[in-house]
């Protein structure tokens, strides 16, 4: 078991604050449960679903897990400074510089997200609503993603940087270098996700699958999975990961440069990234682009 902060002393998921969980049926059911803050990301939140993820990893009555959000959508993202997350950060400071904000974004979203990446047993995440910066970085540890068909992705080179092996890298730089929403079936077409699903079955849908794969060998199962991992990483995916984490905390510093061209909402009291809104902005103007045209 990795080491967390708030939850140190946690035996039972009955200790989480940001996170369901469930075994049913040899399905783990792992629910982001924040949907009062469209389940952005905090530190605790983090910390529960890497817990959550291990424990049914390591669960003998477990052979699916299956990551989904509570709410109007799965996640909006990073956690930028909910109350909850400052009283954290107080309670548990990081190193002031660029030591801390490395030792921190590593911690989060590298150690974790490859564990994630890499648990024994297949896992499926089922996207509704908004899957922004974070919220893609989650569900793209999954092995199989199911979509709403309300689904918005929003994708960066932020820490776990999967994007250029989850689609192909000229779609990548395309969608990257405008920071472009994609819908649920745009990300179907670029094989990011397995399927779209209509936002009412989703969850419906999702479990039958998980409960239909649950049926076969766990060993097996296991193999398969490790198979297909080792085949990604002979093609250098884990360095990858590794070296890019490095790129976005360049990136990170660089946003806070004079010259930095791009404006901060935060300067406007807005909680949300710059490429977030450039995003948002684009999205409601092709929006409307869309409504004039049907009228």
């Amino acid at each position: 078991m990795s080491s967390y902060q708030h939850i140190k002393y946690a035996t039972t998921p009955a200790d989480y604050k940001h996170v369901k969980y469930e075994v049913a049926d040899k399905i783990a059911r792992i629910t982001l449960n924040r949907p009062e803050r469209v389940n952005v990301q905090s530190t605790i939140l983090l910390e529960e679903v890497d817990h959550a993820i291990d424990l049914a990893g390591n669960d003998k009555d477990v052979r699916v897990i299956v990551l989904s959000g509570e709410g109007k959508s799965f996640s909006a993202g990073h956690d930028l400074g909910t109350p909850e997350e400052q009283e954290h950060v107080k309670q548990y400071p990081i190193e002031e510089g660029t030591r801390g904000i490395f030792e921190r974004s590593w911690r989060l979203y590298v150690d974790t997200h490859l564990r994630w990446r890499n648990v024994q047993k297949p896992m499926i995440c089922a996207v509704h609503g908004y899957c922004i910066f974070g919220g893609w970085m989650v569900a793209s540890t999954a092995d199989i993603i199911f979509a709403a068909d309300d689904a918005l992705f929003l994708g960066s080179a932020f820490q776990y940087f999967s994007i250029p092996y989850d689609i192909h890298p000229r779609k990548a730089k395309e969608l990257l270098f405008q920071s472009r929403f994609i819908d649920a079936q745009q990300a179907k077409e670029l094989g990011l996700v397995n399927r779209v699903i209509p936002r009412e079955r989703l969850l419906e849908e999702t479990l039958a699958y998980a409960a239909d794969v649950a049926q076969n060998d766990p060993f097996d199962l296991r193999m398969t999975k490790l198979a297909i991992n080792q085949a990604q990483d002979a093609q250098g995916f884990t360095a990858h990961i590794h070296a890019a984490h490095s790129t976005y905390i360049t990136r990170r510093l660089g946003t806070l440069d004079p010259g930095y061209a791009v404006a901060n909402p935060r300067d406007a009291g807005v909680k949300r990234m710059p490429m977030v809104q450039v995003a948002l902005e684009r999205y409601k103007r092709e929006k409307e682009k869309s409504s004039e045209g049907e009228g």
